[in-house]
């Protein structure tokens, strides 16, 4: 074991066994002294050794009132402490553990034992760093593992979406899109004291990041259905209807291993219910009011308003951004939940400003 460098500051009142102490320990350490536990306060204020051998019996402030004031500072708190002790009561014993002691040692010292103690009790603290530290790198690569990791299924889910969303004509954007008008519309619906028991940092962190993932059905429906530039037949339409559905089943499977729950069921809903209406008229299983996840009607909004403002192979886009907002307050009660609709409606300027729209 590496000595050299260790530090230990001893405290007693007595010069007789300040100077024992030094000779016994001097070869192995290095050693600062303090004749009462104020200046050995004092001395803790500038320096930390790497032990502390502290005298119980000391005139104006005892060992006991030293040690409570190195557990209650921050800098100190650490510090192996050994106590010393003429005192060989079990009481005594007792009582310097219950304080937060490493180790107690009688007196008069026994060089062989008081070395001894002091090499075992600095080998431990050294030990307990080495395994903080070792936890914390650990700790550290977990979480840079966890991040690299999510990173990549942020990314593998983003190119899912954008290639899902390019086969039916909006080249990607819809994903992009929908998901800044979710925050924009999660974060005013909090900003108002609206939905104040679910809409958290998580929740909100958990519907920006599945809101890419509304339409993942449609990698099973055909292009002769997505590109269409024209209405769909009622035949058509309702094969499209099965992106919901499909949408469920799919995330289950890319998803579903996942240790977040909350991330997959949020992703669930959204895209299962992203086409339930108010007023219980959607699909895929006819919801109605407050029984859509709140995910899911948040968007919805971010859905159609989305759609009506872009290009689509089937339709051009409609203009001004106040016609959509027109439309869209028509669904109030209806297609949207009144109450979000009306937040969004109020949201123009800020919509407007995002669009970069005078």
């Amino acid at each position: 074991m590496d000595t050299e460098k260790n530090i230990i500051l001893v405290v007693d009142d007595d010069k007789a066994n300040l100077t024992l102490a030094q000779n016994i320990l001097a070869p192995r350490y290095r050693i600062a002294a303090s004749n009462s536990g104020r200046a050995a306060l004092k001395y803790l204020e500038s320096h930390r050794p790497d032990l502390i051998l502290l005298d119980i019996n000391m005139p104006e402030m005892d060992g006991f009132e030293v040690m409570a004031q190195i557990r209650q500072r921050e800098e100190t708190k650490a510090i192996p402490v050994i106590f010393l002790t003429a005192d060989s009561l079990a009481e005594t014993e007792i009582k310097c553990f219950q304080m937060g002691a490493m180790d107690y040692v009688t007196k008069p010292f026994v060089p062989d034992i008081l070395l001894s103690r002091v090499d075992k009790t600095i080998e431990l603290d050294q030990y307990r760093h080495n395994l903080e530290k070792m936890v914390r790198q650990q700790a550290e690569k977990i979480t840079e593992d966890a991040r690299r990791i999510s990173a990549i299924q942020d990314s593998v889910i983003s190119g899912m979406a954008n290639l899902i969303e390019s086969r039916d004509g909006s080249t990607g954007r819809h994903v992009k899109n929908t998901q800044n008008y979710v925050q924009l519309i999660a974060g005013e619906l909090r900003a108002r004291g609206l939905f104040a028991d679910v809409l958290t940092d998580d929740y909100i962190e958990n519907l920006c990041k599945a809101a890419p993932l509304h339409d993942v059905g449609k990698i099973k429906v055909s292009d002769a259905i997505l590109q269409k530039p024209g209405r769909l037949t009622p035949e058509e339409y309702d094969t499209m209807k099965l992106h919901t559905t499909y949408s469920g089943k799919i995330i289950q499977t890319i998803l579903g291993d996942l240790e977040d729950r909350h991330y997959v069921k949020m992703a669930e809903d959204i895209a299962m219910y992203h086409h339930e209406r108010w007023d219980g008229s959607g699909y895929p299983t006819g919801l109605a009011g407050e029984d859509i996840p709140l995910s899911a009607r948040i968007m919805a909004v971010a859905d159609v308003f989305d759609a009506l403002y872009e290009e689509r192979v089937y339709k051009p886009p409609v203009r001004p951004i106040e016609r959509i907002m027109q439309i869209m307050s028509e669904g109030r009660g209806t297609q949207f939940d009144p109450t979000i609709i009306d937040v969004f409606v109020e949201m123009l300027p800020k919509l407007k400003a995002h669009l970069g729209i005078a």
